[in-house]
């Protein structure tokens, strides 16, 4: 087992990365006309699916945590950019624009992870697989309360900084889920 964060990441992030545009061949960019608000609901759907199949111990549709994980990923991406952006019905994105936007968040959360690395000494190591997906869910309520704030804070960080924990959370995930098989 090959325990560099580094390879890691980046193994799991090109799986994300590679569902992302496979998908992008079937559907288009149509995620394009969703807010910000119903991305952050998405992920919420999908984060909370995970904590139930955790909690009942089985799932009766065929996507796995693992599937789920992905989604988020690509889901907060997906977020970061309509941030950026801002949600239009004018859907259409050529492949080379969405692909690096893609790549910019992927590297923006990247580089955040290894700052927090460094100063929490890679704790998340020794964090449960359901404790991930808890920080997750209470990252994403803390997303819904900013942005029913009108993305007013006082003191916190804000959405984008939360999306890209967010990230960071669901690699992790998948990294000790990918340790797991």
């Amino acid at each position: 087992m090959v325990n560099d964060t580094a390879i890691q990441f980046d193994t799991v992030v090109k799986d994300c990365k590679d569902i992302f545009l496979t998908k992008m061949k079937d559907y288009g960019t149509a995620w394009r006309i969703l807010r910000v608000q119903s991305i952050t609901d998405q992920i919420y759907i999908k984060a909370n699916r995970i904590r139930s199949i955790q909690i009942k111990g089985i799932h009766k549709v065929s996507e796995d945590e693992r599937a789920e994980f992905i989604g988020i990923v690509n889901y907060s991406v997906i977020a970061l950019i309509q941030l950026q952006l801002g949600y239009d019905e004018e859907l259409q994105m050529e492949r080379p624009q969405v692909e690096a936007l893609y790549d910019k968040y992927i590297v923006a959360a990247r580089d955040l992870m290894f700052n927090k690395n460094h100063d929490y000494d890679e704790a998340w190591r020794n964090m449960r697989i359901s404790s991930l997906t808890d920080i997750i869910l209470m990252k994403l309520l803390r997303v819904k309360q900013i942005e029913n704030n009108k993305g007013e804070t006082f003191i916190s960080e804000g959405v984008d900084a939360n999306y890209l924990d967010i990230i960071n959370y669901a690699v992790f995930a998948l990294i000790k889920i990918s340790e797991q098989d």
